[in-house]
This record gives C-alpha cells, structure tokens and sequence, in this order.
C-alpha cells in the first residue's frame, strides 16, 4: 500500500474530490495547513507600503491506497488541482507497512 499526501490550492479541493470519487476513490483526510515552499509568500503593494505574507494556505490531501492505484491517483490529483501557476502544490509518496481497521481489528 501507498499513502499519497498532497498539498494543494484550497480553491481546487471540491475538483479534486470529485474527480477521485469518479475513479472510486472516497477515503482520505483533508486537512487545512498553512506552509511555504518555492513559492515563497506572497508580495502586496498598498498606500502604505510592501507587505510580504510567506505562509500560504493550503489543503492537505492523506491518500491511502493499494500500490496499483497509486499512478492513477496520482494522475487524478495532477489533472483536477493544476492551474499552470507556481503554487499549485507537491505530492509524496509514502510505503504503507499494515492497516488496521479500530472496530473490527482486521488488517
């Protein structure tokens, strides 16, 4: 198994969601994070002067899935949260050793 974590613009969540559920693929944690990477924060100008806000909002994306799978969310994530801009995120790859299901303790 697999864990894909991915960082991705908040805009483009209900995209991503979407597109995965069409390729049967519902179970993930979604967490809202704040960060930064290549991107480096943002530059505003005003009357005042120039402020830089360096940490960017992001959602985070934790996939699990078999090992076959794994191209294929991949590409899915690619597809539904690119926009073209520096930004749109970074996916890891993760081995997953075991699972355990809590309620029935079935791996």
């Amino acid at each position: 198994m697999k864990m894909i974590i991915a960082y991705i613009r908040p805009e483009r969540l209900q995209n991503v969601k979407d597109a995965l559920k069409l390729k049967n693929v519902n179970g993930m944690s979604i967490t809202s994070v704040r960060g930064r990477g290549s991107q480096s924060g943002l530059k505003f100008t005003n009357r005042v002067g120039e402020f830089v806000v360096d940490e960017i909002e992001k959602i985070k994306l934790e996939i699990v899935v078999e090992d076959i799978m794994e191209d294929m969310v991949i590409d899915t994530v690619v597809s539904s949260a690119s926009t073209g801009r520096i930004g749109d995120g970074r996916i890891f790859v993760l081995p997953v050793e075991r699972s355990v299901k809590v309620r029935s303790e079935q791996v």
